[in-house]
């Protein structure tokens, strides 16, 4: 056990943390300062991290697991003990879900007092277990270079996820020699884990060529695994050198521009309805993709399968499995396909019935995007707001959004051009994700804007976060469709109004016209009230050209949207 006497200059553990962190190259924190993690949040700012403060555990976890996708690296996540850990669960455990890097740090009870009721005591390795691949409680000083170095390792490691670090309040006021702590990070920084790259059998990269080669109607899928692998020059390449149709994941839009003539989300249900032979490169074959299975997709349809986990593959059991990042994956399959290559041609009739189905489609949604609806639909204000995003060029915009309706439309009408600018629920269609989302995307590309378009629902879950937007000048746009409530209004028939509470509001129900706009206005930022096509265009173009934190609430019918939006079989 380290000693506690300071009579000569020492490193206390706060520091050593602080100091292991910087030493492996963390340079953001997102997090809740409280007993007993305020001076290490103090130490890690000392050092040059930046520490972003937020008024809740579950955006900041939310922060930092979209921190770690947006980077490559661990976002890391700084909470207090107890309830604290809880909270930081939704931010790991989305983690989790996504396949993304990150890290939480909690600070935890004083291990002398373990079972028996000490401040804010929990088992947190036990709470964090379902969600983290690998957990690690320091029990000493001696242990946090070791520690730190370990999960931020694991934690981007094979498949990225969610790795977890417990920090007793009594280590926490432990503390070595200037020596002895030099010793530590230089000791543990030998023994980190070295990245293993997987080795492609030859034989199998040219069972892939042979299979899109030999189709008679290849698609390639890609998802987020590829934009976290920053695999999109390897993919265009790919998708141009064969001529072969592409179908991104909601997240995977902008690897290749959605405006690419071989683009197929457009033609979605045809391309993978009748895709005989399907790439798929960085993407699960989850709900997000029906499992692969009829009748989505043809019953024959012969999958290969890029993922950097082999129980993925072997969960999935496609027609081809290739292990390894998706980046180094399609270099490999790039090279085989050069050495003798093949291409269907914009005349292949595979690749002519698909762009004819993606024109017809995007006609008959122009049609209705066209249409100037007061008061607003969905696709009016969205159509305006497209229109105004693509207008700013390049850099363009990251843009998040969450919400049933307003996402739905929304991943139909915005259009992404460039990697790594969409995020929204993701695999785990997770509500809530909006402003942490926005400072994560705000904090790792400054040179960006941030357009949020929000479900007034969605927005709720962290709308105070917007005192955050404005304590650090984040260019950030937040876009509230207002349509009163959970998918809209009061939807309920006759016959559900009923009962001893039948005048209480709906269950999805808010309060009509709420003023979401005047909540940033009491922090400093600016907000806007619009209801006309000219009052949106304006605050657009305003809130746009300042990049400063701002609030557009857009009122919308109520009775616009869908219930559920596009998951109404699941409610």
């Amino acid at each position: 056990m380290a000693e506690t006497n300071h009579n000569a200059p020492r490193v206390d553990c706060n520091l050593l943390v602080a100091r292991s962190l910087a030493r492996a190259g963390v340079d953001r924190m997102f997090g809740v300062v409280g007993i007993p993690v305020t001076s290490l949040a103090n130490r890690a700012v000392s050092l040059g991290v930046r520490f972003i403060a937020f008024h809740n555990e579950q955006s900041a976890g939310y922060a930092a697991s979209a921190y770690g996708y947006l980077t490559g690296r661990p976002g890391v996540l700084l909470t207090v003990s107890g309830p604290g850990c809880v909270h930081g669960l939704a931010g790991l455990s989305n983690a989790a879900a996504n396949a993304w890097p990150c890290l939480m740090i909690s600070g935890s009870s004083d291990q002398r007092d373990t079972g028996r009721g000490d401040f804010q005591e929990l088992d947190q390795i036990a709470a964090v277990q379902p969600f983290s691949k690998f957990s690690v409680k320091a029990t000493d000083i001696t242990l946090i270079p070791s520690s730190v170095f370990a999960a931020l390792d694991r934690a981007a490691s094979g498949r990225p996820g969610g790795c977890y670090l417990d920090i007793p309040s009594d280590v926490l006021h432990q503390s070595v020699t200037e020596f002895e702590a030099e010793k530590l990070l230089s000791d543990a920084e030998k023994c980190r884990e070295k990245e293993v790259v997987d080795i492609i059998a030859r034989s199998e990269i040219e069972k892939a060529v042979a299979l899109l080669r030999q189709a008679e109607r290849p698609l390639i899928v890609f998802g987020k695994g590829a934009a976290i692998a920053r695999a999109e020059n390897e993919l265009k390449k790919l998708v141009e050198s064969t001529g072969i149709p592409f179908l991104p994941t909601p997240m995977g839009k902008g690897l290749l521009p959605d405006t690419h003539e071989l683009a197929a989300t457009a033609a979605r249900s045809l391309a993978i309805g009748k895709c005989d032979v399907a790439l798929v490169v960085g993407a699960r074959l989850n709900w997000l993709l029906h499992f692969g299975e009829p009748p989505k997709w043809a019953k024959d349809v012969k999958f290969i399968l890029v993922d950097v986990c082999k129980e993925e593959i072997k969960l999935r059991k496609p027609c081809l499995g290739l292990v390894g990042d998706a980046k180094r994956v399609l270099q490999v399959l790039n090279k085989a396909i050069k050495d003798d290559p093949f291409c269907l041609g914009r005349s292949h009739s595979w690749v002519e019935s698909i762009s004819k189905k993606a024109k017809e489609n995007v006609a008959k949604m122009e049609v209705q995007l066209a249409k100037d609806v007061v008061p607003f639909n969905f696709m009016t204000p969205m159509r305006i707001i497209r229109d105004a995003i693509l207008g700013l060029g390049t850099p363009a915009p990251i843009v998040v959004s969450e919400g049933a309706n307003t996402m739905d439309v929304g991943r139909s009408v915005l259009i992404q051009t460039e990697p790594r600018t969409r995020l929204d629920a993701g695999t785990w269609g997770t509500m809530g994700v909006g402003l942490g989302y926005c400072i994560a995307a705000a904090v790792a590309s400054p040179d960006r804007l941030v357009v949020a378009v929000e479900g007034d629902s969605g927005f709720g879950f962290s709308a105070m976060e917007v005192e955050t937007l404005v304590r650090y000048q984040l260019p950030v746009v937040v876009i509230v469709f207002n349509n009163g409530g959970v998918y809209g209004g009061d939807r309920r028939s006759p016959e559900e109004i009923t009962g001893p509470y039948k005048d209480d509001p709906a269950p999805t129900s808010f309060v009509p016209g709420a003023a979401y706009h005047i909540l940033i206005e009491a922090f400093g930022g600016k907000g806007y009230l619009v209801g006309t096509p000219d009052e949106l265009k304006s605050a657009l173009a305003e809130s746009f050209s300042a990049r400063k934190p701002a609030v557009i609430n857009v009122t919308i019918d109520p009775y616009a949207g869908a219930e559920s939006g596009r998951l109404q079989h699941k409610n």
